[in-house]
């Protein structure tokens, strides 16, 4: 008799459950080679736990000898809070991974490992419940977002980075490095932590102490926007009793969460609940940003959108330390012999500072055009208005060639 293999696998969707406590987990329809078709219930770390031993199964095609050996695809680590979001965004992932996973060589897609995870458990078809907790929330996967085995082209990429220089973790979320380590980058977060992973290890790295293996430029950076606010926005009316409210400019604006302390000399100190202006947003974490005129460096992971609501997440993430810049980093050893594109304080105040004067000067223009006008209208207004002009009277020989009867009467 032939050994049970796995054909497809196809995600159905997610389900929300309440015992024993609130998690998620993912539903898969597994279609076996006798051609019967089973439902199972997996969790995500239960997916990545099965994910890492795969690895460890197969040493060459999961990359850790040479990288370019790598078939078996990348999978993200859970996140420190798995949440609704994060469990639903997750849902192409793994639709892609299933279907690579299947058609690996059959030494890794048919594999006891392979199997007996998918193999239908008790709980599959009696989960344990509850019958006073809520029953679960299920949430299916729209038929369009499903993709057909032909729209997939290959497994998950995740892009690599080296660190350039030595790094010490300071809590157990984080991970340490040594100068030249290549890293998978599963998450980019604006804070300036990068979640990575390095074989068997995970966790957040600085992303100063690291580059991208192509080039020492990035094309995740931005240029510098001096403009960041917008001339002819709206300005709130000064005699008006409401309360101030910060004016989105193009999403340049951002509220101060967290007040922080200079340290270094191009840095501004803030306070919670300060508005600022973003004029550069950088990757490791620390953006150029402007208050009033000043302009200088501050931690992005103690800011927020103006109008957007805080979040758990980003709640936790401002009680973390701010990462470091890249400036302070010691003996770094780029592989890159082009340094960074790097832009001076100098230039980022000395086009702020133009940036202002050009805002005043037209300011002053347009008052200057409106004084000129309110001046015109009131002198045309004090000129003596022209009367209109009395038509001749016509002629005695035109009104009896052309007027009517009675009209001629009364010049005889």
């Amino acid at each position: 008799m032939e050994d049970a293999f796995i054909r497809h696998i196809e995600l159905l969707g997610y389900e929300k459950r309440f015992f024993p406590s609130q998690h998620y987990v993912y539903m898969f329809l597994v279609k076996w080679n006798d051609l019967s078709e089973k439902l199972v219930y997996r969790r995500f770390t239960e997916i990545y736990e099965f994910h890492k031993a795969l690895k460890e199964m197969f040493p060459i095609e999961s990359g850790d000898i040479n990288m370019e050996s790598r078939i078996i695809p990348h999978l993200p680590a859970p996140k420190w809070f798995d949440g609704q979001r994060s469990t639903q965004n997750r849902q192409g992932t793994l639709a892609e991974y299933c279907y690579t996973l299947v058609n690996l060589p059959h030494k890794i897609s048919r594999c006891l490992h392979v199997v007996n995870f998918f193999k239908v458990r008790p709980d599959d078809t009696n989960p344990v419940t509850d019958s006073q907790i809520t029953k679960p929330e299920v949430f299916l996967l729209p038929k369009d977002a499903k993709k057909n085995p032909t729209d997939i082209t290959g497994p998950i990429v995740l892009q690599t980075y080296r660190a350039i220089a030595d790094y010490e973790k300071s809590s157990k979320s984080e991970m340490a490095l040594k100068a030249g380590d290549m890293v998978d980058v599963v998450e980019k977060s604006e804070s300036g932590w990068w979640f990575c992973q390095l074989k068997n290890k995970r966790g957040w790295v600085p992303a100063a102490y690291l580059e991208p293996m192509d080039g020492p430029d990035e094309s995740e950076e931005q240029e510098p926007n001096y403009a960041a606010a917008g001339e002819d926005q709206p300005q709130p009316w000064r005699g008006s009793t409401q309360p101030a409210v910060p004016i989105l400019c193009a999403g340049e604006q951002y509220i101060v969460q967290k007040s922080y302390t200079a340290v270094e000399e191009d840095e501004l100190t803030l306070r919670e609940g300060d508005t600022i202006e973003v004029i550069h947003k950088l990757l490791d974490g620390w953006w150029v940003i402007r208050k009033d005129e000043t302009t200088g460096y501050y931690p992005s992971m103690y800011l927020q959108k103006a109008g957007e609501a805080n979040s758990f997440v980003k709640s936790e993430l401002r009680n973390r330390s701010a990462p470091p810049r890249r400036s302070t980093i010691r003996n770094a050893k780029s592989i890159h012999k082009q340094s960074r594109k790097q832009i001076s304080q100098e230039t980022y105040r000395r086009n702020s500072k133009k940036y202002i004067q050009s805002r005043r000067n037209r300011k002053e223009n347009f008052q200057n055009k409106a004084n000129v006008i309110i001046e015109k209208n009131e002198q045309e207004e004090n000129k003596p208005k022209a009367q209109p002009a009395v038509p001749p009277r016509p002629s005695k020989d035109l009104i009896l060639n052309r007027c009517t009867e009675s009209t001629r009467r009364k010049i005889l």
